[in-house]
């Protein structure tokens, strides 16, 4: 009988399970160590920093070759219990090491197509692949349907697509009853008797000799997709790569459960506050309008309006209600409606319609404040009448001026016990235009007031004449010169209105 010191003495089960490759997680925890050992013989393992080596990175599977064995008589020998259980520890640590790592960085994306392309990428270092693809379909049929691609161009997916869907790996996955089930495996491709003739001529044009997919599915999740993952010559993964990856794929569903229930809720908010914004601005003779909307994640209360309104006069509204969420997309909508009606009874005098919606807060939404901007227009005369509540001033793009107009300082509505400012008269010269905007675009920026309003003023100065001409050419230039960098474009908690009037 072996005399085994305690120091390296584990369960026999334990090894045998070492040596049939079983996966860390199984292993460890049917199979624990009878006693903790008196000292650590194992050497310290160093940091691994990224993608563990033990993860094949080439797109193929061979085993590599195997170390030149060492002396029966030295402790390292391969026959030698220590050193075997040394190696069988070292591979499990570094499994650990390797998923922490990947489900970490899967973890820190807070979007969904960021999410995918990580699980791409981590999957294919998993299963040693080069290319892969992901199709996001959830089974309840609520969407988003989707496909990503790695190391694929939007052509070579289109050519994967053209491929009967129930002759893919992922569309056979996709029909199953319960979306479960064992994965897909070819490990020959072109060699299958039974392969569809154009799924051989389209694996044949990209390049790809073997796939290995897996259903993106969980019980608590249900069934949300399936990643596949394309060799370039025949291969499959081997049986520890297959465990580690199914491990991450788990993982990888629940993460991107959360990220499908925050998707839907923000695309619900974002329909719910467009649907409360005008479908389609109006046509009124001797003004061209232009409106630019950008809103946050979470939804917010920046809404425009431009009604017409009798004897050919036009009615320009802007304003921005506090809060943020359904709370503030539903007080938005009251506030315009109610701004629309009495528009239409005294819109010729704006200080009026600012006071009846100040009222009408005031009474029914008190913990709520909003700023807010009308204008009264006369396109035959080019006159504008205009109060505002604690809102920015709208600025004057023309050819020989550009400029704030000068209104008067007043609080936001629902702040004081009965609001009321005086209105501003002014002209736009024909071939101006006239931007009226919400605070949200200034505070984008970053910068301190001061300098957000001087950052617009030189992006408005800065028109290029050829565009003069066009409202909504002037605005997207206005939006895309103060927030450059796609800033314009990105998540913030702060919505953006812009809305341009051109006077002829």
């Amino acid at each position: 009988m072996l005399d085994i010191p305690s120091s390296v003495r584990v369960d026999v089960e334990a090894l045998l399970a070492a040596q049939n490759h079983m996966g860390v997680c199984d292993a460890i925890e049917q199979y624990a160590p009878v006693e903790r050992p008196e000292t650590m013989t194992t050497p310290h393992l160093p940091k691994v920093a990224g993608i563990d080596s033990t993860v094949p990175p080439p797109a193929h599977t061979a085993a590599p070759a195997s170390p030149s064995p060492a002396p029966p008589s030295s402790p390292e020998a391969p026959g030698a219990p220590g050193a075997l259980i040394q190696d069988r520890l070292a591979g499990w640590v570094s499994d650990l090491t390797t998923l922490h790592e990947l489900t970490e960085r899967l973890a820190r994306t807070a979007v969904m197509d960021d999410a995918l392309h990580e699980v791409l990428r981590a999957g294919a270092a998993l299963v040693g692949a080069r290319r892969g693809l992901v199709v996001l379909e959830p089974a309840d049929g609520l969407g988003p349907d989707t496909t990503v691609g790695l190391g694929l161009a939007r052509a070579d997916l289109g050519h994967i697509e053209t491929v009967p869907r129930g002759a893919t790996s992922y569309g056979r996955i996709l029909d199953r009853t319960d979306g479960t089930g064992e994965p897909e495996v070819h490990a020959d491709l072109l060699s299958e008797a039974g392969l569809d003739p154009r799924h051989r001529e389209v694996a044949a044009r990209l390049g790809y000799a073997a796939s290995f997919a897996l259903p993106l599915a969980t019980e608590a999740a249900g069934r949300l997709g399936a990643a596949v993952w394309l060799y370039d010559e025949p291969a499959e993964p081997v049986e520890r790569q297959r465990h580690l990856v199914g491990l991450y794929t788990r993982y990888a569903t629940e993460h991107l459960a959360r990220l499908l229930e925050l998707e839907r809720a923000r695309t619900k908010s974002r329909t719910i506050a467009e649907e409360l914004l005008p479908p389609r601005l109006p046509r009124v003779a001797g003004v061209q309008l232009a409106a630019r909307h950008r809103t946050g994640p979470r939804g917010g209360g920046d809404w425009y309006d431009a009604l017409p309104l009798p004897e050919g006069a036009l009615g320009l509204a802007v304003g921005s209600v506090t809060g943020s969420g359904a709370s503030a997309v539903a007080a938005m909508g009251r506030l315009r409606a109610s701004l629309r009606a009495y528009a239409v009874m005294e819109g010729e005098d704006p200080v009026a319609v600012l006071s009846d919606l100040e009222l009408l807060l005031r009474l029914t939404e008190p913990a709520r404040s909003a700023t807010a901007l009308f204008a009264y227009c006369e396109p035959a005369l080019r006159k504008i009448v205009l109060a505002g509540a604690g809102h920015s001033p709208p600025l004057v793009i023309g050819e020989r001026r550009t400029e704030f107009v000068e209104t008067s300082l007043s609080a936001p509505l629902g702040m004081l016990a009965c609001w009321e400012a005086p209105s501003v008269e002014f002209s736009p010269e024909p071939g101006e235009t006239v931007l009226l905007y919400t605070d949200g675009l200034l505070h984008r920026t970053g910068d301190p007031m001061d300098r957000a309003f001087a950052r617009l003023h030189a992006a408005a100065a800065g028109v290029p004449r050829t565009i003069r001409d066009d409202p909504g050419a002037i605005a997207d230039h206005v939006l895309h010169t103060v927030l450059p960098d796609g800033l314009d474009a990105a998540d913030s908690d702060e919505d953006v209105v812009l809305l341009a009037a051109r006077f002829e």
